[in-house]
């Protein structure tokens, strides 16, 4: 069988199993989550050893230290996917929840529910635990999925799938449900995006290269973030001290993810005093610090900031700094540069958070609070399928309710139009 034809296969299977899936109650489907969690734990000696061959792989073909660390399965971290997936079963179930109810005139009954999306494709690069973690959001929500992970995982993302699927399959959970694309060829990602006719909705997870190149074969609806330009502006009204603290934390607690600050931008008013307290604390944290002419002048030997950094998401420990006349000034440059994810105020002034709150057009806008808070269990969602900055279907962060559409259901006696 070619890879054309393969891949529909696997679409045409996951079409039919999304079908038998939404006759599954909740408690069926946590039942098959539990044993999921169940076979994973008892198969973890398999998953370590498919896990160190993909390592030994990765070393031969010189991949950084930093991507080896994100394709490592330690023991530590399947307990994670272990204990992940019981926490899924726990959470509530959006599938059938009614979102509204109401009578018209005629004695039509009318009622919006939740219901599956149905097929689901989710891309995504080197971390084999996003196997785990996409395959039982979408079990949850009686979604069908197929999976197709990074080369470098390839034979830790079998073992997991093999684990998932043979859990499940002992607890009743319709065959073909979750689907692993069995092949390393570029070309099945243009196969699967392709298939209009038989997937719902892509839902890439990985850098940016790999989400555009998604996007622009794909025939199916995306949920995506291509990158997060997350910025913070220090208004000339904000208490400092707690400004620092802010910066510090969304800028050095973990730069290398999405919600990170990579712009700072300060009120001219506070950066005589803000900027050199920034300074000792890049300093002392090892941040590069890329400023404008102003900053220059406050943070001696700041290295200048080119028009590119305000495009940037370093993913690192360098941040972009800019002196802004007003607050105004400061949203200008948010709704220019930003990419539409996570964006901060800091300021005492009620009527400046409001006006930054309202103007500023991304997912997720805070005031007085560090971006990094952007994540579906920070916002109480338990688990999240990744972040999008689109506004159709979904925006922030996608939990359940994200992996579902809604239908309407109507019920009559006899009413005719």
């Amino acid at each position: 069988m070619n890879l054309h034809d393969s891949i529909r296969k696997l679409g045409d299977q996951a079409l039919a199993a999304s079908r038998r899936m939404v006759r599954l109650s909740s408690r069926k489907k946590n039942a098959i989550l539990l044993a999921m969690a169940d076979a994973i734990d008892h198969q973890r000696a398999q998953i370590k050893d498919a896990n160190a061959q993909d390592i030994a792989a990765a070393r031969t073909a010189g991949l950084s230290d930093a991507m080896i660390d994100r394709l490592t399965l330690t023991d530590a971290r399947i307990d994670a996917m272990v204990t992940g997936i019981r926490e899924v079963a726990a959470l509530t179930d959006p599938v059938g929840k009614k979102i509204w109810k109401r009578t018209r005139p005629n004695g039509l009954v009318i009622e919006k529910r939740r219901v599956p999306l149905g097929v689901i494709v989710i891309i995504y690069e080197s971390r084999p635990n996003v196997t785990a973690d996409a395959a039982v959001l979408c079990l949850k929500t009686a979604n069908a999925v197929i999976l197709r992970g990074g080369k470098e995982a390839f034979r830790s993302n079998m073992a997991i799938v093999h684990a998932l699927q043979e859990g499940g399959a002992a607890a009743g959970m319709p065959q073909h449900a979750v689907q692993l694309v069995e092949t390393t060829d570029r070309d099945a990602v243009r196969e699967l995006v392709q298939m209009d006719d038989r997937v719902d909705v892509v839902i890439p997870r990985g850098g940016e290269s790999l989400i555009r190149a998604v996007v622009e074969q794909s025939r199916v609806p995306v949920l995506k973030h291509y990158k997060g330009v997350c910025h913070i502006f220090v208004d000339a009204d904000a208490d400092l001290d707690q400004a620092l603290v802010i910066v510090e934390n969304a800028k050095c607690q973990r730069p290398g993810v999405c919600n990170a600050l990579e712009t700072l931008l300060v009120h001219e008013q506070a950066a005589a005093a803000f900027l050199p307290q920034l300074a000792a604390m890049a300093a002392r944290r090892g941040v590069a610090l890329r400023g404008c002419e102003a900053t220059q002048a406050h943070i001696p030997g700041c290295a200048p900031a080119t028009e590119e950094d305000w495009h940037a998401e370093y993913l690192d420990l360098t941040l972009a700094v800019r002196v802004v006349r007003d607050i105004q000034t400061a949203i200008q440059h948010i709704n220019t540069y930003g990419s539409h994810h996570s964006d901060a105020i800091v300021t005492r002034n009620t009527r400046h958070a409001k006006l930054f709150l309202k103007e500023v057009d991304s997912a997720a806008v805070y005031a007085n609070a560090s971006t990094r808070f952007t994540d579906g269990g920070e916002f109480g969602m338990g688990a999240e399928m990744g972040i999008s900055t689109d506004k159709l279907h979904a925006r922030g962060p996608m939990g359940l309710e994200e992996l579902t559409t809604y239908k309407y259901v109507v019920t009559g006696n006899g009413q005719t139009r």
